[in-house]
């Protein structure tokens, strides 16, 4: 059997916790899932990815899963298992996917699709729907058969401009899935089937501990006692340890802006994926530049870093940086902006679409121009409270979890019923 993640059961007091959303998105949406929920009453649904731990996709299911569960979903998570070698195969597929080059040699297409043959040995063949994330556990469907129930394909990523070596290999395993699911049209793999292609821009959880509201002076003195003088201004990006993610593009950027604000910090947070072995490379590169410069700090979750203290720097800092090169959405952008942070952020994939309308200048493409867009900000406290006020407006009517609850619900009735492809 496939380890189960363990994201709770419903209850009456789930139930209950799922009305407080009503405050923040209207009871037209929450009416609109609860809708949703009795007509799938009794269908059984699995998520399968490869980790619960570390990136987006793990943080939004450990979040989404137990929102519908509470709205009476019969909804559970399980996990595929590799070797090492299995995970450096994979992301390789990711780079791939987001556009670098990787020639796919026949030894990797054997462990990937082996790792995926066991994985379908080991899955419950009790659920009526199965919805498998990204490229790791693509494969399964294959090998699984179709065990009486539906499937449907989620790729998170940034595939615009997807390696077509890699596609070719993987479309055979996904065309085989009745949806496909991606951030945004762009994203659609060349190969597959339009017709079989949804929609469906990820979200938030206000409630989540990385959300809820703190008052501004515990998160200050959080801060402080990492060591960071308040008293100066303060930088931060929170990403995965990924090369997409442009963490040293971020450092050379606050270079440059310490050449004009002279007390300039920089913070980087960034957890590390289980399913990731290519991040533990790259942090150790941004610790060698931290350990040559006492403004630049370097946090993960491995040090101790969690949710609350992720919540706490957000809300802390001056300006949030996410100078994504690819993106499949960047959900800490609509987290900062749902602090009412401003975030100068790379023109990449899903991060324009939680932009508010008049900022898009705040959108760049290089270093340069990023240290351009932090400099100004830091210089108008004024554009910083507009830019954040207008961002939280746009993550409050767009990209909170209710939304994506009926969204994805829609979907899943639409696939049960046949009424997709």
């Amino acid at each position: 059997m496939l380890p189960r993640v363990a994201i709770g059961r419903p209850n009456a007091s789930v139930r209950a916790n799922v009305d407080r959303y009503r405050l923040l998105v209207g009871d037209g949406l929450m009416d609109e899932v609860t809708r949703l929920a009795r007509e799938l009453s009794g269908v059984r649904i699995c998520h399968v990815n490869s980790t619960a731990y570390g990136g987006g996709v793990a943080e939004l299911l450990s979040r989404y899963l137990p929102l519908v569960q509470g709205f009476g979903i019969s909804a559970e998570w399980r996990l595929i298992h590799g070797a090492p070698e299995f995970f450096t195969i994979t992301k390789s597929f990711h780079n791939a996917l987001q556009g670098a080059h990787y020639d796919l040699p026949e030894s990797a297409q054997t462990l990937y699709l082996s790792v995926n043959e066991e994985s379908a040995q080991l899955l419950d063949a009790n659920y009526d729907v199965i919805v498998v994330h990204d490229p790791q556990p693509a494969a399964i469907r294959h090998f699984a058969g179709r065990r009486n129930a539906k499937w449907i394909w989620r790729c998170h990523i940034d595939s615009s401009a997807a390696d077509l070596q890699v596609v070719d290999f993987l479309a055979p395993y996904i065309d085989e899935y009745d949806a496909l699911v991606f951030t945004m049209p762009a994203f659609l793999l060349p190969r597959l089937d339009q017709a079989r292609a949804s929609f469906i821009a990820p979200a938030i959880d206000p409630f989540a501990t990385k959300n809820i509201d703190l008052p501004i002076e515990l998160c200050r003195r959080a801060i402080s006692d990492s060591g960071i003088d308040l008293e100066r201004p303060l930088l931060l990006q929170v990403s995965r340890f990924d090369p997409w993610k442009d963490p040293l593009g971020v450092v050379e950027a606050y270079r440059i802006v310490k050449r004009e604000i002279s007390g300039v910090q920089l913070a980087l947070i960034g957890a590390m994926a289980g399913d990731d072995p290519e991040g533990w490379r790259l942090l150790d590169l941004v610790q060698e530049e931290s350990a040559r410069d006492p403004d630049l700090f370097v946090f993960t979750n491995v040090a101790g870093i969690g949710s609350m203290e992720v919540n706490v720097f957000q809300r802390g800092c001056d300006v949030v940086v996410q100078k994504s090169i690819r993106e499949g959405f960047g959900l800490v952008v609509s987290e900062a902006l749902w602090k009412e942070k401003p975030v100068v952020a790379g023109r990449a994939g899903g991060i324009p679409m939680q932009f508010p309308e008049g900022f898009d200048e705040y959108l760049v493409d290089g270093v340069e121009e990023c240290a351009r867009r932090i400099t100004h900000l830091l210089h108008h406290l004024g554009e910083r409270g507009r830019f954040g006020r207008a961002g939280r407006e746009r993550v409050r009517s767009q990209f909170l979890l209710p939304r994506l609850a009926r969204d994805e619900l829609k979907l899943i009735s639409e696939v049960v019923n046949g009424k997709t492809g």
